[in-house]
């Protein structure tokens, strides 16, 4: 029997998600499988990624053969270094303590690196966040100025025809004014 370590897609349509499993390589896609691995969401970014290391280690030490896209996920999260680490201590080229110190040496480095991209991503966004936020003070700002500038205008033409009008009326009072003083005189 031919063992593949696989993913066996789960999730809906348009949102897949994984299991990385250890299957008969004659069973169907989302078939039996022997043993779960662990799980791969490629919807998050970066794409999370849970393994059973101890678990994929000893299925390739049986044997089982990762399909393009497992060997990527196996080889992102140690296990391939771990099953090759565990071959030079068979070969006695090392011993199992220089074995876990350079995969513990190859984890941090890679926990780094992980971390680096998710602060990245979080900074990116907080750029992208606060640019939107700019552009939209400069939208209201621009706003209001021109509502400002409509209310001066609208002001400034209702003016002088009010003061038109103010002058006509103190037109009209004005000889009216006068002959009330010629009549008083008189």
């Amino acid at each position: 029997m031919s063992v593949k370590i696989r993913l066996q897609r789960h999730g809906k349509k348009q949102k897949p998600f994984y299991w990385v499993v250890a299957a008969d390589a004659r069973s169907k896609r989302d078939g039996k499988y022997l043993e779960k691995i662990g799980t791969y969401n490629p919807n998050t970014n970066p794409a999370t990624i849970e393994l059973n290391l101890d678990s994929a280690v000893k299925w390739l030490h049986n044997g089982a053969q990762p399909t393009d896209t497992a060997k990527a996920i196996l080889s992102y999260k140690g296990a391939l270094l771990k099953h090759h680490l565990d071959g030079g201590i068979r070969k006695g080229a090392l011993t199992q303590e220089q074995a876990d110190a350079k995969l513990a040496a190859w984890l941090e480095a890679k926990n780094g690196t992980v971390d680096a991209k998710k602060d990245g991503l979080s900074k990116a966004q907080a750029d992208v966040k606060a640019k939107a936020f700019k552009a939209e003070q400069d939208v209201n700002a621009k706003r209001l100025a021109a509502a400002a500038q409509a209310e001066a205008d609208a002001i400034a033409a209702a003016t002088p025809a009010v003061e038109e009008e103010v002058a006509e009326v103190e037109a009209e009072e004005a000889p009216a004014a006068e002959e009330n003083n010629e009549e008083t005189q008189a």
